[in-house]
C-alpha cells in the first residue's frame, strides 16, 4: 500500500492512496470502524509503530471503503496538500554517503583526487528540521552558500526497533521505502573539517516523498531505476543494483550498538550525475524545478527559490 500525510484543511493526516483521485482519511475511516479496536493513528510515525496490527486494520478498511462503506472518510485528491510522509522525524535521517562507485568517481575528477572506495559504510545524518515535502521549496541560502546540489537516493523506512541486527534479518526491520533529495550546500560540505552535517543540514535540504510503500509492494529494493531531472534534463540515471553496500548491510552496519526505532529513515546513497562533478559545475539556482524518481514509488517535485522568495508548486 501507499502511505501518505495530507492535509485537506484539518491538519497533517494519515491517508492511503486509493487511486489517483481519492485518498483514504485513515482516522476519519477508524472512527467509522470501532469494531477494528485501532484508535486514530494521529500519524504515518504512529502507525508504523503500530506494526502489523496497523497495517491488518488498513487493509481492513481498504476493504470497506472498495464496498462503499467508508465514503465519508474519502478525501479528493485535488482538494489535499501532500507532506511528507513523516514531517517531522523523530530523529536525524541516517543518510548514507559514497556508496555508488561512479559517483565517488565523479567526484575524485572532480576534486582531482585519487579514486579511494570506502571499505565501510560512511554515515551522516540530516535534522528534523530539513525535511520538506513533495512540492515545497529547496531553499538557496545566497547569504551561506550558493553551490546548493541535488542527491536523489532511496530511502528505506524502519519499522520494528532492533540494535546488533544482522543482515540476514535486516528486511524483518524494514517498513517501507520513500524518496529523499540529500540536498548538499557543497563549500559547507567540505568547510567544517570534513564533516557533512552542515552542508547536508541547512533548513529545506531534505525533501522527502510523496509517499512511504510498504515492504510487500517493493519485490525487490536493489532492482530499482533512480533518476533526477533539473528543469527536465535527466541528470542523474541509475539503478539501486549499483550500490556498494546494499541494504541489508547498511542496515546492520548502522545498527551496530545502535538501536533503530519504528519510524527512523536511511537514505542510501546517491548515483553519479550531481552538479558539482559536471563539466561547468551546475548548482541550483532560484526557478528550477528538481524532479526525483525512484521506481515503484513515484516523483518527487520540489521548486527551488533564494531565501526571502519562498513559493510553492500548485
Amino acid at each position: 500500500m501507499r502511505l501518505i500525510t495530507f492535509d485537506a484543511g484539518q491538519g497533517s493526516r494519515p491517508g492511503v492512496g486509493l487511486d489517483a483521485a481519492s485518498i483514504l482519511d485513515l482516522d476519519t475511516a477508524l472512527t467509522r470502524a470501532p469494531a477494528l479496536g485501532q484508535a486514530p493513528f494521529g500519524s504515518l510515525h504512529e502507525l508504523i509503530g503500530r506494526g502489523a496490527a496497523g497495517l491488518e486494520a488498513i487493509e481492513r478498511l481498504l476493504g470497506m471503503a472498495a464496498s462503499g462503506e467508508l465514503d465519508a472518510a474519502k478525501v479528493p485528491v485535488a482538494e489535499a496538500r501532500v507532506l511528507a510522509p513523516i514531517p517531522r522525524p523523530a530523529k536525524n535521517v541516517f543518510c548514507v554517503g559514497r556508496n555508488y562507485v561512479e559517483h565517488i568517481a565523479e567526484g575524485a575528477r572532480a576534486q582531482r583526487i585519487a579514486l579511494d572506495l570506502p571499505e565501510f559504510p560512511v554515515f551522516f545524518s540530516k535534522p528534523p528540521t530539513a525535511v520538506i515535502g513533495p512540492g515545497d521549496a529547496i531553499l538557496v541560502h545566497v547569504e551561506v552558500s550558493t553551490t546548493v546540489d541535488y542527491e536523489v537516493e532511496l530511502a528505506v523506512v524502519i519499522g520494528k526497533r532492533g540494535r546488533n541486527i544482522k543482515a540476514s534479518e535486516a528486511f524483518d526491520h524494514v517498513f517501507g521505502y520513500t524518496i529523499v533529495n540529500d540536498v548538499t550546500a557543497r563549500d559547507l560540505q567540505r568547510r567544517h573539517g570534513g564533516q557533512f552535517l552542515k552542508g547536508k543540514g541547512l533548513d529545506g535540504s531534505c525533501p522527502m516523498g510523496p509517499g512511504i510503500v510498504t515492504r510487500d509492494e517493493i519485490a525487490d529494493p536493489g532492482q530499482l531505476a533512480i533518476r533526477l531531472w533539473v528543469n527536465g534534463e535527466l541528470r542523474q540515471d541509475a539503478n539501486t543494483r549499483d550500490m556498494i553496500f546494499p541494504i541489508a548491510e547498511l542496515i546492520e552496519s548502522l545498527s551496530e550498538g545502535l538501536t533503530l526505532e519504528p519510524g527512523d529513515l536511511l537514505a542510501t546513497g546517491t548515483p553519479s550525475g550531481v552538479g558539482y562533478a559536471m563539466r561547468g559545475p551546475q548548482f541550483l539556482k532560484d526557478g528550477d524545478v528538481v524532479t526525483c524518481e525512484i521506481e515503484g514509488i513515484g516523483q518527487l517535485v520540489n521548486p527551488v527559490t533564494e531565501v526571502g522568495a519562498v513559493r510553492r508548486l500548485a
